[in-house]
């Protein structure tokens, strides 16, 4: 045998045990341990609170639905608007000394709406204003157009003429414009709101009521003294029935005091003032105004009866 042919021999035996000793290290190798589960961390600080939040939370839900189904509350009694003739009495000067009458409230119904009157009263105020406030651009304003000094070798900033809003003089940028604030409302909205306000000053106690025939020629002394046994104190507002020179004369001069016709009053006139002074037959010429007033004499009408 050659020297090739034991070499060759030798190769595979040698191959042999080292896959047997390789085989015997793997055997011999421990098996890998199991990995350890992981560990829960504690819960944080701020999600133990809003845990503990909830819990008492829903605890003292449980609590008031335990006391609620052992002892039911009891029912708020419902307030009743007040009637027509708790609404109706009002002060009265007949001439020589104060004393009361009664109004017919019932069409006013029971409710005021304040939403309504703060709108209505915003609208009368707005229509007030004459929107004439103005301003000149610097396109209006009369200067000279002559440049103020060469455009380089100054040092200062390039500058065309002496309109500038920088400069005193100058025009205004973005100031205001003459413009229209008028509002409009519906009707409807109009009359409601006049049925609103006349509703609260009689809830609020403050209508009251003269005789027109104690004025048979202008007095503003005698206009003052029915308002002082009136107890107007402060500002009110005279409704007159139909046009009487000799009561527009009286109350006119007085002051804080406005007298306006029963046909022009509005809910503003009623607000802006302490006191409603009925003169004469004032009311009923108000009531006329409203529709359901109107609805009901129409329905009277045609029943025969008088409106």
């Amino acid at each position: 045998m050659s020297a090739d042919d034991e070499e060759a021999a030798r190769k595979p035996a040698k191959s042999e045990k080292g896959e047997k000793g390789e085989k015997g290290e793997k055997a011999k190798k421990p098996a890998a341990a199991a990995k350890p589960k992981a560990v829960a961390r504690p819960a944080s600080k701020s999600a133990a609170k809003s845990k503990a939040k909830a819990e008492s939370a829903k605890a003292s839900k449980a609590a008031k639905a335990g006391r609620a189904a052992a002892a039911p509350k009891p029912r708020k009694a419902a307030v009743a608007p007040a009637s027509a003739g708790e609404l109706g009495q009002v002060p009265h000067w007949d001439g020589r000394a104060a004393g009361s009458t009664s109004v017919d409230a019932s069409t006013l119904g029971s409710i005021v709406k304040l939403r309504l009157l703060r709108s209505v009263v915003r609208a009368y105020e707005a229509n007030q204003r004459q929107g004439n406030a103005s301003t000149k651009t610097r396109g209006e304003v009369s200067h000279t157009t002559r440049k103020p000094y060469k455009q380089k070798g100054t040092g200062n900033a390039r500058r065309g003429d002496f309109n500038s809003p920088l400069l005193r003089g100058g025009g205004v940028t973005f100031g205001p414009r003459p413009r229209d604030y008028r509002q409009s409302l519906p009707r409807r909205a109009l009359r409601e709101a006049l049925r609103s306000a006349l509703l609260g000053k009689l809830r609020d106690g403050e209508v009251v009521s003269l005789d027109g025939g104690g004025f048979q020629e202008p007095s503003t002394q005698r206009a003052a003294a029915a308002l002082r046994e009136l107890g107007c104190r402060h500002s009110a507002v005279v409704v007159l029935p139909a046009l009487n020179p000799p009561v527009w004369k009286s109350f006119r001069n007085i002051p804080r005091v406005s007298v306006v016709p029963a046909s022009d009053l509005n809910a503003h006139h009623v607000l802006a003032h302490d006191k409603l002074v009925l003169v004469d037959d004032a009311w009923t010429r108000l009531l006329a105004r409203l529709p359901e007033h109107r609805e009901e004499a129409a329905a009277a009408a045609g029943a025969g009866e008088p409106a």
